[in-house]
């Protein structure tokens, strides 16, 4: 397999006016290869969630590079970053929030067609196509953010990020705030769509038992760092670290 995404010795530090600097990530370096599914695993404040936003060019980085599909983003702005979109795309932990409220579901998934050149039927078109796939009605398109569950707006916001056929989906804490039963049905979705079109997952969680059964290999970070390094299975039964073990054992 080739790699979509090589990340190399990331580095981010957030300055603070009454305190010492937090150095959020410190040398991270990771490769995702195209169609693998990668989680990075943690507790809050482990910086896998701002290894996230780095990748995703929401959050600038101190060091490093960060290379997707061969081409160097860790820079990039405007043309060359919107042509990043069309490779990558990220579903957030609050879907709702990620929504414009003053818009329906359907101008949300459609308005990323219509900015890569789609007119406006087959935007229409393509948007309840992509809702069917992700499990929804067409009626989904004509509801408001505020008018559907946190399950059915997740699916809706999958919908949106797969728009434009990236190669590359950042999901970042997107089934915790889920329940159980909507969190297997999200992740059941994604593992029919990895194996349908072949896309990359980065899944950012800090339950490792949510991917042992969803993800190829699991990264542990802590403090800034990455730990361990694995299959979910080696991570799990061979883990190397304390502070593994001890996030292993707060939830199995």
């Amino acid at each position: 397999m080739n790699e979509i995404l090589q990340v190399a010795h990331l580095k981010k530090v957030f300055s603070r006016q009454d305190g010492p600097d937090i150095i959020a990530v410190d040398d991270v370096s990771f490769s995702l290869q195209k169609g693998e599914k990668l989680a990075i695993i943690g507790e809050s404040g482990s910086g896998k969630t701002t290894v996230a936003r780095m990748i995703a060019r929401l959050l600038e980085a101190d060091a490093g590079s960060i290379m997707l599909d061969g081409e160097d983003i860790t820079q990039a702005k405007g043309t060359k970053l919107k042509q990043a979109y069309t490779r990558m795309q990220m579903v957030f932990q609050n879907p709702q929030d990620s929504f414009d409220p003053r818009c329906t579901l359907g101008d949300g998934i459609s308005e990323s067609l219509s900015n890569h050149g789609k007119s406006k039927k087959q935007a229409a078109d393509m948007t309840k196509n992509l809702l069917a796939l992700c499990g929804l009605g067409e009626e989904f398109a004509h509801r408001y953010p505020h008018e559907v569950s946190g399950g059915q707006c997740q699916r809706a916001a999958i919908a949106r990020a797969l728009a434009i056929e990236p190669e590359l989906v950042i999901l970042d804490e997107a089934t915790s705030a889920l329940d159980v039963t909507v969190q297997a049905e999200v992740l059941d979705l994604l593992n029919r769509l990895q194996q349908d079109r072949g896309i990359a997952y980065l899944f950012i969680c800090h339950d490792i038992a949510l991917v042992q059964d969803f993800c190829d290999r699991v990264i542990v970070m802590h403090n800034g760092r990455i730990v361990e390094e694995g299959t979910p299975d080696d991570v799990i039964n061979n883990s190397q670290q304390a502070y593994t073990k001890k996030l292993i054992d707060s939830v199995l």
